[in-house]
Order: structure tokens, then sequence, then C-alpha cells
């Protein structure tokens, strides 16, 4: 056994493998977390207890378990289990994989394959398992923090069952840190001690990942004082903490659509916050700026029209005047967008008219819309009966057609707020107009 000195003479620990393969554990019920899935009588607990040759997929965030389960359900059947990483192998080995598992079946003995981050695989990366999952050649189990639906093929994921894990709770994190002070305690020259503050801290630095909880408390193991950790030490091991995503990944669309739901409802501090984030990750500002102004359009509309255009100027400050005064101003865009009054009026109507098109495709023009460049054009009749709608009384031909015989319309129906208003009253207006001079035409037939 190997040891450093981590306090001085007072404190030091083995330091032969991380925390955290140390602590993983090997049975399920050693396993922390993740009980929707390995109570009793759960479909993965299920698989365990049967020693199933279920291919599976396990998706999660990091640090929840998913090579921990691996390798359980490997051991729960005595199987080989031959590791891979989409991020660093590739076909090469996939194909050694397989020569394994045909060597292994001649000696009587399954095969487990674990892909690791097996969103990373492209197409035919993954399609290559496909024949030797249908064969019973290998048990596949694969691990991703990515949505399956879109990472993953469908004909992979049609041969396996998604398992998908939660985050641990506060509950789980504080056994974890427990069932780690005493692993640390059993091999130190003085008890180790973690203040209920620093305890609190960690759990919360560690977002639901165990791996990062472990990692935080040896970092900070190296900064305690006579065998105490206490707040300080967990803040100087953390260093300067960020929200973590891959701009292609799920928790990064995650946090636009949080952003884009709190704009919509109005919360300002949701707005900000999630904006912050963001940022704060290392998103570039211009990609909210972008969804701002989607949803200046998608959710605001015409109940305030100035937001659209506020939006665009936020975003031409923050080429003008650089990231540290122009994300302040897309900052400005967004408080203002989220308290503006909100009508979904012209998204709805669009996507109604887009209906309609599709259902009419071929209805033909009205003769008197039609344009007439030529004698031959005027001869059929198009442009004739034309009513040009700035010789009409108040700009406005009153019972004129616009739409082709038999399509239906009222696409547009705004609401009462903001601006809307005004203009949900203009459009009854001239309903009214409509009404009138269709009636004195068909009283006049």
């Amino acid at each position: 056994m190997t040891s450093d000195n981590l306090t001085g003479s007072l404190f030091s620990v083995e330091l032969t493998q991380p925390l955290a393969a140390r602590l993983r554990p090997t049975a399920l019920d050693d396993v922390i977390g993740q009980q929707h899935l390995l109570a009793e009588g759960m479909p993965l607990a299920q698989i365990v207890a049967t020693a199933s040759p279920t291919s599976i997929i396990l998706w999660g965030p990091p640090g929840t378990g998913k090579t921990t389960l691996a390798e359980i359900v490997a051991n729960s059947s005595s199987s080989a289990m031959v590791n891979i990483s989409a991020v660093t192998d590739g076909v090469k080995e996939i194909r050694r994989a397989v020569e394994i598992a045909q060597q292994k079946l001649q000696e009587g003995k399954r095969t487990v394959v674990f892909v690791d981050e097996v969103h990373r695989f492209n197409k035919a990366q993954q399609d290559a398992f496909l024949p030797h999952i249908e064969s019973g050649l290998i048990q596949f189990i694969g691990a991703t923090t990515e949505n399956p639906s879109f990472s993953l093929n469908s004909a992979l994921l049609s041969r396996a069952r998604l398992f998908i894990l939660k985050p641990l709770g506060a509950e789980d994190l504080a056994l974890l840190l427990e069932r780690a002070l005493s692993e640390l305690n059993s091999n130190s020259t003085q008890p180790l001690a973690v203040s209920e503050a620093a305890q609190t801290a960690l759990i919360q630095l560690s977002a639901g990942d165990g791996r990062r909880l472990l990692t935080h408390l040896e970092l900070a193991l190296q900064l305690a004082n006579n065998g105490i950790i206490d707040v300080e030490q967990i803040q100087l091991s953390s260093g300067s903490t960020h929200t973590a995503f891959d701009k292609n990944g799920d928790i990064f669309y995650d946090h636009l659509s949080a952003f884009h739901k709190s704009v919509r409802g109005s919360s300002v501090d949701g707005a900000l916050f999630y904006f912050a984030r963001l940022i704060q990750a290392g998103c570039d500002a211009t990609v909210i700026a972008r969804r701002l102004l989607a949803i200046a359009s998608e959710d605001i509309g015409n109940a305030d029209p100035r937001a659209l255009s506020l939006c665009v100027t936020a975003w031409d400050v923050y080429h003008r005047v650089g990231a540290a005064e122009g994300e302040r101003a897309i900052a400005q865009a967004i408080v203002y967008c989220a308290l503006a009054p909100k009508s979904n009026a012209v998204y709805q109507a669009f996507k109604a008219a887009q209906r309609t098109a599709a259902e009419f495709p071929d209805t033909p023009i009205p003769a008197h819309l039609r344009n007439a460049p030529t004698k031959i054009s005027n001869d059929q009749g198009h442009g004739a009966e034309y009513r040009y709608a700035h010789n009409e009384p108040g700009a406005y031909a009153a019972g004129e057609e616009y739409l082709p015989k038999g399509v239906p319309g009222d696409f547009y129906a705004p609401n009462d707020r903001g601006l809307e208003k005004q203009l949900a009253a203009k459009q009854d207006y001239l309903k009214q107009l409509d009404a009138i001079a269709r009636d004195k035409s068909g009283n006049t037939q």
C-alpha cells in the first residue's frame, strides 16, 4: 500500500485509485439512487436477477451510475466485458470486440460490449453492432448523456431496452458522502470530518453528480485543516464553477427551452437567470439574441411590435460594442420582452394559413386579383373589376374578396392585450364594413 502525506504528518490516505473507483458498487444493493429502476421487481433489477441477455441503453446525466450498472449487469451472468469508448475508439475496436465475443462463445461464455458515450458514434458505427445483437453474439449496453431519440439510430434503439437514469438527490449524495468518509477514515492516520455547512455546499456543488462529489471531496481533502474540511476548503477545491454543456447537447437545449419559456411566461428573473447561465457556460450571446428575436415574433407579435425592433437593436449593439456592454443590451431586450404583453396570434395565423394553403394548393386565384401585363391577360379578364383601395372610402374596398372561392379565412385572431386590442377593434370594424357591403350587393341581385 502506498501513501501520500496530504496535511503534514497528521493525515495520510491511500491514493492508489481515485475515490470514485474505490467506492464503485459491485452489487445492486450497494447502488445509490435509481430506485425507480433497481427496486425489487423493477425492470433493470429483473434483468440482473435473471441474468437476462437483454441489450440495454442507459441514458442519464454524468455521475449517475451508468458504467457501474453496466458492470453489474455483466457480472450477474458471469459474462466477459469489453469496454469501448465512442470518444476515442472506432470500427477497429468494434471488430476487435466481435472477435473477442466469438472466442468467448467457443468457451461457452457470453460477452457484454459496453459502449460509453455511444451517441458519439456515427450511424455506420452504430449499425456495425446490429447483426451481432440480433444473432445473440453480444449483449450490447450503451451509455449516453444525450437524448437517444435524437442521437441513436432507430434500428439500434429497437433492439435494446431504454432505461433513464435520474440525477442523484440530496439524500443520495449525503449517503455517498457518508460512504466516502468511511472509506477515507479506514485508511487515515487521523479521522477526517466534514462540517455540516461543507457537506451542504458539497452536495449543492455536485448537482446530482456522484462522481463530481467524490472528486471535489478528494480535492478538498488536500486542503483539510487538521483533518477537518469546512466550506472554505470546498470553495477553494471547486475553483470557478460554471454550467457545463455541449453546444449540441440536451443540457444546452434544455437551457434554451427554459429561457424561452421564462420570457413567454413573463418571468424576468427566470429569463435573466438562464441567460446568465448560458453566457457563463460559454454560449455565444448571439444564440440567445437569435432566440429572443423568435420570441418577439412568436410570443409577443403585434401585442407590442416594438419588441422585435428592440431585439434587432440589441443584437446590433452587441456587434458594435463587444460582449461586455453588448450582453447588457441583450439583457435589456430580455427584460422588455419578458414584461411585454403576450400574443401568439400572428404565429397561430401563419400556421393556419400554411395549413389552408396545403389543403388548397391549386385553387385558382380570383381573376380580379391576377396580374395583367399583356393584352392576352386583359382579354382573359385578369385584373378586371379590381377595386383600387386608395380610391375607396377610408382606403378600404368594403366587400372585396381576396381569397379564392371556397377557401376559408379568419386566420388572424388578435387578443385584447397591448396593441393587439386596437388591431382587433380595427379588424372587427372592417368585417362590419364587409358584411354591410355584401348585404347591399346581395339585396340588389
